[in-house]
């Protein structure tokens, strides 16, 4: 039987997105963990985690299987392959932890991955915490530094200076190396740090599917930002600092957007969809 991974892939787009400090919310592992269950991905391959991470930092976790077979688990990048037939593009998603060390050889295998498989562009997303409020929609920036993604008004030349994560590194191998590359950040409410947030990664695959033009089904998710909002709510109907200081951030949050690009986008959503 043909293995799936062994056929050319057409014109692949590389998404990539790291745990770690270039994550907040878990936000942006969440959306690649979507992408790679809704899109049936197929696991193309790891990196070696020996040279990479500290497994005192990071450590192997272990399991017992249904066999009662014990099993360890380690810290580690995978690499996925979803292909889409009714797209220009198939999609390679790159999902793991933060390296410890050795970050530009890190930079440099992943660079290599991309190459050998023929990615054409590289979309890092990442989630970064943010005064806004939760009950507001979730802001995502793009930035770029490459002419082909700053063609698209929604992306912006970034103006950050200061330390980065891997994305950063990453994000500068790829445009160096004459791959266009660009990031998507979401902004998550810094109040609610500890927790995981949905309606951040819910805003994230909404910007991928737009920018990809392939449809992704949201349907669970949705349904699970909306609970993460009231319970939320919930959260600050208990303390009254914590209300009136959200207060403040909706009295100062500016809307993302007017009703007709709502439902301009709502038009897109459909037609993704052949409806």
């Amino acid at each position: 039987m043909e293995n799936p991974l062994d056929r050319p892939l057409k014109d692949p787009v590389l998404l990539l997105a790291f745990e770690g400090w270039n994550d907040a919310g878990n936000s942006a592992s969440a959306a690649l963990d979507h992408l790679t269950d809704v899109w049936d991905a197929a696991l193309h391959s790891e990196l070696d985690p020996e040279l990479y991470y500290d497994f005192q930092v990071n450590r192997p976790f272990v399991t017992t299987l249904e066999n009662n077979e014990r099993f360890i688990e380690w810290p580690s990048t995978t690499i996925h392959i979803a292909r889409q037939p009714k797209s220009e593009n198939d999609v390679i998603i790159i999902r793991g932890i933060e390296p410890n060390m050795r970050w530009r050889s890190f930079a440099q295998e992943i660079l290599q991955i991309a190459k050998d498989l023929g990615v054409v562009k590289l979309v890092a997303i990442g989630a970064l915490l943010s005064e806004i409020s939760h009950n507001r929609p979730i802001p995502v920036i793009a930035t770029s530094s490459d002419n082909e993604f700053l063609e698209d008004k929604v992306f912006s030349e970034s103006d950050y200076t200061g330390p980065t994560g891997i994305i950063g590194v990453i994000v500068d191998v790829f445009s160096r190396n004459e791959i266009p590359a660009g990031s998507l950040w979401a902004q998550v409410p810094h109040y609610v740090a500890g927790t995981n947030c949905p309606k951040a990664t819910l805003a994230l695959l909404s910007s991928i599917e737009e920018l990809l033009d392939i449809a992704v089904e949201l349907e669970d998710l949705t349904e699970a930002a909306a609970e993460w909002e009231k319970e939320v709510d919930a959260l600050a109907a208990d303390d009254e600092e914590l209300a009136t200081y959200i207060s403040q951030l909706e009295d100062t949050q500016e809307p993302s957007a007017d009703t007709d690009s709502i439902a301009d986008e709502f038009e897109r959503y459909l037609r993704r969809r052949g409806q």
